[in-house]
């Protein structure tokens, strides 16, 4: 049985951001993959219900003063991030969620700077930053290190499970032939 879709909608609020997707869409191209590979993962390794009808999803291009702004008013941090994450409503991990999942912000200057410093591609990072907002949708964190690791093993699953590199351990993405099969 196919799972219903996650339509995503898209908004994108500075010029940097329309340089990147260009004509051919590639955000929307990359994030309906992240949270395609996402959904999969979490349906067969976390055993995660989805809306029979499907789910809706928002993300945000924006760049560093507006993520900083949202950062400081949201979360009293007075810095820039890569990415915010906002469920619209709070359920644990296996829970099923609202037909709207919630809102994802992406600040282009800062995934940009941590892709150089990680010496990765820029859409792998930005993967990577979909894989990882989405998930904390579903009710994923990161505060205490117990649900730190459990996040982070499931990140780097699904970043390989797309021929992807491990987002935390540098390693190379694996050949074709070494590709987790779900």
């Amino acid at each position: 049985m196919t799972e219903p879709d996650i339509t995503i909608e898209i908004a994108i609020d500075t010029d940097l951001w329309f340089e990147f997707d260009g004509d051919d869409n590639t955000l929307h191209l990359l994030a309906t993959k992240a949270c395609d590979a996402t959904r999969a993962w979490l349906i067969t390794h976390e055993n995660q219900p989805f809306p029979k009808d499907g789910s809706e999803l928002s993300l945000l291009f924006t760049d560093d003063p507006s993520i900083k702004s949202i950062n400081h008013q949201w979360r009293g941090m007075d810095k820039p991030t890569n990415v915010l994450s906002f469920p619209a409503m709070d359920i644990a991990p296996g829970e099923l969620p609202q037909m709207i999942l919630g809102d994802i912000i992406f600040a282009f200057e800062t995934i940009e700077r941590e892709a150089n410093e990680l010496q990765k591609p820029f859409d792998e990072h930005l993967t990577h930053l979909f894989i990882h907002g989405f998930l904390h949708l579903f009710g994923y964190d990161h505060i205490e290190d117990a649900d730190g690791d459990e996040m982070e093993a499931i990140e780097t699953g699904i970043m390989v499970s797309l021929g992807l590199s491990d987002p935390y351990g540098g390693t190379v993405p694996p050949k074709d032939d070494q590709l987790l099969v779900n």
